[in-house]
């Protein structure tokens, strides 16, 4: 009988969940149709021809081509747009910033593509900011080291050397290319009302326990590199960054060991950001993971003295699926119809393609399952392109970086 009293109480329970998850009210987004997608013709001219899907009333455009590794976009305070460019995974040094300028709306087309630094070790973005003085900084993440230079408008080349504010481990598996992951990305934003830059570094391995306390982490530090504090720990490799109206937005990845269906690839959003307990906030990696959106502990890490409390790890914001490889991601808001309140989220693309998942854009809200957004960079067993890097250049509007295909896309809402 007790056992019967069992079955009925767990039946009732989950009754319960399932009417209570029922009664939450969804997000725009999980109320919104999955949009039709149809194709359009991509014409290189490297030759490669294929076709690009993307949602009824969308087209898209080759705005700049024969690049290299291009990774991420960024607008100066010149209205320029900024992308990175990391040549190849044979080399280690000729990483290239480039400055994007004289964008056609008609064409869809960039006028000049002009090499702003040269020589660089792994660049993956830049940003910009503005002091209180009114001097403008370009930063600079590479591998081994964050750099910062005067920027001045109309600059096609820095005016004054590079300050360097931190440095980064630049070893791992590979001594060559900077361990396991070897980018950094760079955000800037806000600490209790202070101007900060948010700094990740990701792991130098697949999986294992860091020796080095910046590895797997996300930073802060002064704009100017004082006061560095690590607020967030076992990131595997968060490289996508995104800071909205006190909310830092990062795209996490999983790691590869547990198979082609785990784990999940998670998104966070980081409330207050920097304003967090002076303890950083664990996410898990390498102790836990998320499958199906709950959080797993890793077996082969249960007996280690330093195991993290899987409990303890906060809730992702949304999830893509495993080893998608979610990197560069921007916000759609008020001015936006067809993308009003959702991220768009570039998906690189698994390492092996036969598992399939990634080699597309996304779109997605918080609790919300993704919904294709941009498709065909994988077809029937071929790779046309790897989706990197996005940004929002206006109204339903947006650039997209694909590192595999040096190409740059411009993708807008047809008027």
């Amino acid at each position: 009988m007790s056992d019967c009293l069992r079955l009925l109480r767990l039946f009732f329970t989950a009754m319960v969940a399932v009417v209570a998850g029922c009664l939450q009210p969804a997000s725009p987004l999980a109320q919104t149709a999955l949009p039709t997608l149809l194709p359009h013709p991509i014409h290189l001219a490297s030759g490669k021809t294929f076709s690009l899907n993307l949602p009824v009333g969308f087209e898209v455009d080759v705005a700049a081509e024969g690049l290299h590794r291009v990774r991420f976009l960024t607008r100066a305070p010149d209205g320029r747009i900024f992308t990175t460019d990391m040549h190849d995974r044979s080399d280690n040094s000729l990483g290239t910033v480039y400055i994007l300028d004289g964008f056609d709306p008609a064409t869809g087309r960039f006028a000049r593509v002009t090499p702003y630094l040269r020589h660089l070790r792994n660049p993956n973005d830049v940003a910009f900011y503005t002091d209180a003085s009114g001097q403008s900084w370009l930063y600079l993440p590479l591998t081994d080291k964050l750099e910062r230079f005067r920027y001045k408008a109309g600059d096609n080349s820095p005016s004054s050397p590079p300050e360097v504010l931190a440095h980064y481990p630049d070893y791992g598996l590979n001594y060559k290319y900077g361990g396991w992951h070897l980018t950094r990305t760079v955000a800037v934003g806000k600490e209790l009302g202070r101007d900060v830059l948010y700094v990740s570094v990701g792991s130098s391995c697949n999986n294992c326990e860091e020796k080095e306390e910046i590895r797997a982490t996300i930073s802060t530090m002064d704009p100017d590199g004082g006061n560095p504090r690590i607020i967030a720990r076992g990131m595997r490799n968060a490289v996508g960054l995104k800071y909205l109206d006190g909310t830092l937005y990062v795209a996490n990845m999983g790691a590869d060991h547990l198979g082609d269906d785990a784990p999940d690839d998670p998104m966070f959003a980081i409330r207050g950001a920097a304003a967090v307990p002076a303890r950083a906030l664990n996410y898990g990696w390498p102790y836990c993971y998320f499958q199906h959106g709950v959080v797993v502990g890793d077996p082969e890490f249960a007996s280690s003295p330093k195991h993290a409390n899987c409990a303890e790890v906060p809730a992702a914001f949304a999830f893509f699926a495993a080893h998608s490889a979610p990197l560069g991601l921007d916000y759609f808001g008020e001015q936006d119809t067809a993308l009003h309140g959702s991220f768009l989220v570039a998906l690189h693309g698994a390492s092996k393609k036969s598992i399939g998942t990634g080699y597309r854009v996304v779109r997605v809200g918080q609790g919300s399952d993704p919904q294709d957004f941009v498709t065909g960079f994988l077809n029937h067993g071929v790779v046309y392109g790897r989706p990197c890097g996005i940004l929002r250049t206006g109204p339903d509007a947006f650039l997209l970086t694909d590192d595999e295909g040096g190409v740059v896309y411009y993708i807008h809402r047809r008027n």
